[in-house]
């Protein structure tokens, strides 16, 4: 059966029948604005056929609901329009408004894809991220102006996205992981949930073909039984529903996507045979109290699943998405999922900014869709010009699910998934978090980088003054999630004395050449490749963390390799094999290699070879002890080494850890080692009755040094550890 939302296809048979079906219910002079857009670009439709047809976007867009407007700047704002109907030929005929929303459609159908590296205008792309993060950006200048556009834009990455299955396009990939990564959130976002499913199932399609054959597969094999079942199900609720008293409801199946039903399967590691929701209805009633009135028909009738319940009404999402979510253990032991929602909470949930395009026409602006436009115009305005924070942000405030949880009095606060409670904290005001020393979730003390569920109830432990901890702004070690909240920490030290940050900034600079074997680059050059001036702006930029380890480290790489593709410049991570096979010799060759017991080296350390009698060469950290106390005769058997090609493998790292002892810390220790995904191969624990310290050597196997020094920091962090050291050196 049709999807509800598809355009009729038929109906664009000609010219006559597409201005017939476009102008539906529209004024005579839209009609024929219309008409005369169909005209003009009706000819032009097939010039490129790697392009969306505009006559299928605009169908789709008046199945949404969109105004004539919207159609007019689907059809004027195409590719073959933009470089065939000058903006000059509009201006007689068109309003500034129309005028204006054609632009801003042309202007996002110019964007490329982000795997190119080119722009539409031949320029050179310098990397994938900056490409992503200035697209990111023009859509939320173009939605701030008129959310419109955005919407039509994302009706035209449907119809690419369907082109690209009908073509077998090599390009698809690429699109349909741009479409998961920023338009299918968006449209999340403004609540058009017709548009997010089909660009998540369209995009689901081409990434994974098998994955979703398999998947479309197992419900076809099921379909019968399934709709018999619902069928059943569907008559025995609306008996009860008339029953209880309750007028004018309508109960159906919901259709399930394919995307949602394998993000499930994946979060849930279960089979599809396993998911109780691939049987789900949806009752839609007249208002709020017969929502809830309903509710109390399904309780009644059937035994529900208690954590399958969400009140969306009471608390809805940030999208303003509203609902009745529950599950019962319907007719022979199956578990089924129910939704209910009012008429106007149904509309609101498929077609989101969609159901209230008039708001441009003079009636009342929207509350709801101007919070979800004033929240992305704050995510832009606090990222400023870099890209990196933007897309931070994006990710984790925008493109992210949300958790609700509450303050002690009961507020609602609504925070992204994985927000901490230090999270919590800045958001319900900066100097709070600036003087948080503790927090309560659930009247239990917990640790600031616990992670929040919903529902749960958290109150923040204060101090009397701002004290925030440097470790707060590092994301390995947890303490914040959000990209607001560690921006408001960076502030905060950037008022502090500039003589910390420069002093901090330089002792990362250098310890980051050190671990990528480049002290002999310029620093002068560095701060010319991060865009900051060289010298002390350049150190004191680094230690504010305004230029962060994630750009060092790629801008180091960059110039390590300038003849590396662009798209290949990322933080080199060599994980050679054990054996040191892939350690290179430099000026030789690969020769016979083993890595030295005493100190141990991984990946990014500086290291030096020491030819051995009959073992080839040893290769140990430069920093070594027994390198350091080599005779002088023995220093001339010594060599310069390098990592060699990238691999698969671990390395075997051991370390001391001195702590004051108590109950669960050797499990703390084991449960941040499997957290980092560090497998520990040996323990060895002594304690000391005298001083009632505890001392453990720990046998860890890592696979870069960077996951080294996120364990090892975040052990330091645990409660009555004084010390954690890295035997034959620190890390």
């Amino acid at each position: 059966m049709r999807h509800t939302y598809e355009p009729d296809i038929s109906r664009l048979g000609s010219i006559d029948t597409t201005v017939t079906y476009l102008s539906e219910n529209c004024a005579p002079a839209q009609c024929r604005l219309i008409a005369d857009a169909v005209n003009r670009v009706w000819s032009l439709r097939h010039i490129d056929e790697n392009l969306p047809d505009p006559m299928h976007v605009a169908a789709h867009l008046k199945e949404l609901g969109a105004d004539s407007h919207c159609v007019i700047a689907a059809l004027l704002g195409c590719h073959a329009a933009r470089i065939s109907v000058a903006k000059e030929e509009l201006e007689n005929d068109y309003s500034e408004q129309q005028r204006r929303l054609i632009e801003s459609v042309r202007w996002l159908n110019s964007f490329v894809t982000s795997g190119s590296h080119t722009t539409s205008t031949g320029a050179d792309i310098i990397t994938d991220g900056k490409v992503q993060a200035e697209r990111v950006r023009q859509l939320v200048l173009v939605m701030i102006e008129d959310v419109r556009a955005l919407l039509i834009k994302l009706a035209f990455r449907v119809e690419r996205l369907q082109l690209m299955l009908k073509l077998k396009s090599d390009k698809g990939a690429a699109i349909a992981r741009e479409t998961l990564d920023v338009y299918a959130p968006l449209a999340n976002r403004l609540g058009v949930a017709q548009l997010k499913w089909q660009l998540e199932d369209l995009s689901f399609r081409l990434l994974e073909p098998d994955t979703y054959k398999r998947i479309a597969k197992s419900l076809e094999e099921r379909r019968e039984d399934r709709e018999i079942y619902i069928g059943s199900f569907v008559d025995l609720l609306s008996e009860r529903l008339g029953q209880a008293g309750i007028q004018n409801y309508e109960v159906k199946g919901r259709p399930k996507h394919l995307y949602s039903i394998w993000k499930k399967m994946q979060r849930k590691r279960v089979e599809i045979s396993d998911l109780y929701d691939v049987r789900a209805v949806r009752v839609l009633v007249d208002d709020l109290q017969q929502c809830y009135a309903a509710l109390g028909v399904v309780h009644s009738g059937w035994q529900h699943l208690p954590r399958e319940f969400d009140d969306y009404i009471a608390n809805p999402k940030e999208n303003g998405y509203q609902s009745l979510h529950t599950a019962v253990i319907g007719p022979q032991g199956k578990a089924l999922e129910v939704q209910i929602r009012s008429r106007d909470m149904n509309s609101d949930a498929e077609l989101g900014v969609a159901a209230h395009w008039r708001y441009k026409e003079g009636s009342s602006e929207d509350t709801r869709l101007q919070k979800s436009i004033n929240s992305l115009r704050t995510v832009l305005e606090s990222s400023g010009d870099d890209d990196e924070p933007l897309l931070e942000v994006f990710k984790t405030e925008v493109f992210s699910d949300r958790v609700y949880v509450f303050t002690p009095k009961g507020q609602i606060v609504d925070l992204p998934q994985k927000a901490t409670p230090l999270d919590f904290a800045y958001h319900v005001h900066t100097e709070i978090g600036h003087r948080c020393r503790g927090a309560k979730v659930n009247g239990r003390i917990v640790q600031l980088g616990h992670q929040l569920n919903n529902g749960d109830q958290v109150e923040v432990l204060t101090g009397k003054l701002s004290n925030p901890s440097r470790d707060w702004m590092s994301k390995g070690m947890g303490f914040l999630h959000t990209s607001r909240a560690r921006a408001k920490v960076r502030a905060w030290f950037n008022v502090r004395d500039l003589e910390t940050h420069l002093e901090e900034g330089r002792q990362i600079v250098e310890r980051e050449l050190k671990r990528m074997n480049a002290r002999e680059l310029s620093h002068a050059m560095l701060a010319e490749k991060c865009g900051v001036e060289r010298g002390d702006p350049f150190y004191i930029a680094v230690g504010r963390n305004d230029v962060g380890q994630h750009r060092l480290l790629a801008e180091i790489n960059a110039m390590l390799e300038p003849d590396t593709p662009i798209a290949e410049r990322i933080p080199r991570r060599y994980v050679p094999r054990k054996n040191g096979d892939d350690i290179q010799v430099r000026g030789v060759g690969s020769l016979l290699t083993q890595m030295a017991q005493c100190c141990s080296p991984v990946p990014y350390d500086s290291i030096v070879g020491f030819i051995t009698r009959g073992k080839g060469v040893t290769v140990h950290r430069d920093d070594c002890t027994n390198i350091l106390n080599l005779r002088v005769a023995e220093q001339q058997r010594l060599v310069e080494v390098d990592w060699g090609q990238e691999a698969l493998g671990d390395y075997p790292v051991v370390l001391d850890l001195v702590a004051y002892d108590r109950q669960g810390l050797l499990r703390d220790v084991t449960v941040i080692a499997a957290n980092e995904g560090v497998n520990v191969t040996a323990m060895n624990t002594l304690t000391n009755a005298v001083d009632l310290t505890a001392n453990m050597r720990i046998s860890l196997s890592v696979n870069s040094i960077e996951q080294l020094v996120s364990a090892m920091d975040k052990m330091r962090q645990l409660r009555n550890v004084i010390s954690v050291e890295r035997v034959g050196g620190p890390a």
